[in-house]
């Protein structure tokens, strides 16, 4: 499942690695959002990830964009990934996976010849009026927050 340019992003609402509830449609018609789906806090691919979007949160902010996390994690995992890495935005709980699921992102995957289900690294750009206008599955760490970065402050800035 893949959306098109223009597509209404799927609105959920899910619990924050403060126990706070948040929704997609909290940031409608005031921010633009990067919505970013990783595997598991605290493995190396996570981390550089979340440390590459925490190093250029700022050029994000300048476009009126806010960096969301999902993954599966529970909060208390979620808070030693920020506190450890200082990241500067919020991490969202999926733990019954309800919002990979919506945005098409919970797959079989397989290691070392074991499938189980996770998530598949993806991001979206949201727009302020909630329509999708960039995603990206199954994607490399390196160098997708630059390319990200790139996306947005070409077409929402």
């Amino acid at each position: 499942m893949n959306f098109n340019k223009g597509d209404t992003a799927p609105d959920f609402t899910l619990e924050t690695h403060t126990g706070e509830k948040r929704s997609l449609s909290d940031f409608l018609d005031k921010k633009n959002i990067v919505l970013y789906f990783y595997p598991k806090d605290m493995t190396p691919g996570c981390t550089t990830q979340a440390c590459d979007f925490r190093d250029h949160q700022q050029s994000f902010a300048e476009t009126d964009t806010v960096i969301l996390g999902i993954s599966p994690d529970p909060k208390e995992k979620h808070q030693k990934f920020i506190d450890k890495h200082e990241l500067p935005f919020e991490l969202l709980v999926d733990n019954h996976h309800a919002a990979a699921e919506a945005y098409g992102v919970w797959k079989l995957k397989k290691t070392f010849g074991k499938e189980y289900m996770g998530i598949e690294r993806s991001t979206f750009v949201i727009n302020k009026e909630g329509k999708i206008m960039k995603e990206w599955r199954g994607l490399r760490v390196k160098g997708h927050v630059e390319e990200a970065l790139e996306f947005v402050h070409a077409n929402l800035s």
